[in-house]
């Protein structure tokens, strides 16, 4: 049995992945944060946000992104409506040049 195997199914870990300016203001391309449980999309925004607490530009940049939960768009406007669940990803979209 490997060690997975007696981890409790509700906990694990969230991707964060940060694109363009929002890579930049991070300084790195994605975090990875431990949950236990389903998490709202507030919770995880802010986990990020005081996880970049010194980058001066990494929260303004959050504030213009789009948001992905795995491969569908947040369509609300209220990150805590959306509940994010152990293993997914969340892909945070600066707006690009053109689109």
């Amino acid at each position: 049995m490997t060690a997975d195997a007696h981890r409790d199914p509700g906990t694990g870990r969230v991707i964060l992945r940060y694109w363009a300016s929002a890579r930049a203001a991070a300084g790195t391309d994605s975090d990875a944060l431990e949950v236990s449980g389903a998490v709202t999309l507030a919770e995880l925004v802010g986990r990020a946000r005081e996880a970049h607490a010194d980058s001066p530009r990494f929260s303004e940049v959050l504030s213009c992104c789009s948001m992905m939960v795995g491969d569908r768009p947040v369509t609300t406007e209220d990150p805590a409506e959306v509940l994010v669940q152990p293993g997914a990803t969340v892909e945070f979209l600066p707006p690009f040049a053109g689109g």
